[in-house]
């Protein structure tokens, strides 16, 4: 009798470890899937803002000099290679994150 109690009580305290390692494995899931969210959202709202200033610093320097919408200058030229480089730089933000086109 003694020994059912024991291996009773030893099922017992298997099952309870077992329910808190579970609990504990999906607390810890969920943590991560929400740094991963806040990470994403993060790189994603850098990516906007980086272009955006990469479009307006464009937008500046054509307006300037008024050839917003005439061939490609010199500040026109300029303007293309800075929105490649804030692209550029929104990919490897993207890539470093796990995010890019590449994942």
């Amino acid at each position: 009798m003694a020994s059912q109690d024991i291996s009773s009580k030893a099922s017992e305290i298997s099952r309870d470890v077992q329910v808190k390692a579970d609990e504990a494995m999906k607390g810890a899931s969920r943590a991560a899937q929400t740094v991963s969210d806040k990470t994403s959202t993060a790189a994603q709202t850098a990516a906007n803002n980086t272009q955006t200033a990469a479009q307006s610093t464009k937008d500046s320097a054509a307006s300037a000099i008024g050839v917003k919408h005439e061939s490609p200058g010199f500040l026109q030229q300029t303007g293309d290679q800075i929105s490649s480089m804030a692209q550029g730089a929104t990919n490897a933000v993207k890539n470093t994150l796990g995010m890019g086109d590449g994942k």
